[in-house]
């Protein structure tokens, strides 16, 4: 049986337009699939902070060292962190637009996983090679000013590109999306919702 991982980005709980269209998505999934689905919600206060002790593991363990001190604390944290995230064969990341990229609190639990020999490998001579094999990702991307073929003005997408590049990066290859970026300044948001929520049940389905 699959299990399935929803990481929510957002912290506006009710009213987040990417929750509630990864609410879509997951009730269609359970109706279809009836496998596991849990929730990671990155705003829960159980991320660990990622600074210097965690930097300071994280080449360590590039050295080929053992982490020493209060390294080892935080080196155990991330992994913590990590064994949970790798438990899973499927993602949902539900992930707003911050300032034309994604929420901080999503970056600081990619910093906390994305340590060698867990996502990644790297060899001097071959570069970085990906580590987790066998897994999905779906996303969903809202925003509310910045949408494709509209102004500078409008901002750009940092957003799909950096989390895209990520799930690569790390080995998952096999990623769907759903966005939802209304120009709210000027336009009725109602069509374009419903067709996210829409696109977001289908994709639930066959998911």
């Amino acid at each position: 049986m699959s299990r399935l991982l929803h990481i929510s980005a957002s912290p506006r709980a009710g009213a987040s337009e990417s929750l509630a269209i990864a609410t879509t998505f997951l009730d269609a999934y359970r109706d279809v699939h009836g496998d596991v689905v849990d929730h990671f919600d990155l705003w829960d206060g159980s991320l660990p902070e990622f600074g210097p002790a965690g930097a300071g593991a994280k080449m360590t363990v590039l050295s080929g060292e053992e982490p020493s001190g209060e390294q080892v604390a935080a080196w155990q944290a991330a992994r913590e962190v990590f064994e949970r995230y790798d438990s899973y064969d499927r993602y949902l990341f539900s992930v707003p637009m911050w300032n034309s990229s994604v929420p901080y609190i999503l970056k600081q639990f990619i910093d906390v996983v994305s340590q060698p020999g867990w996502v990644f490998a790297f060899d001097p001579l071959e570069g970085y090679r990906g580590l987790l094999r066998g897994k999905k990702a779906a996303v969903v991307y809202t925003s509310a000013v910045y949408g494709e073929g509209r102004p500078p003005a409008f901002g750009r997408d940092h957003q799909a590109p950096f989390l895209e590049g990520w799930l690569r990066w790390t080995g998952i290859t096999d990623i769907s999306t759903v966005e939802f970026r209304p120009d709210l300044a000027t336009a009725d948001a109602e069509t374009g919702r419903r067709t996210a929520h829409s696109e977001a049940g289908e994709l639930g389905k066959r998911f």
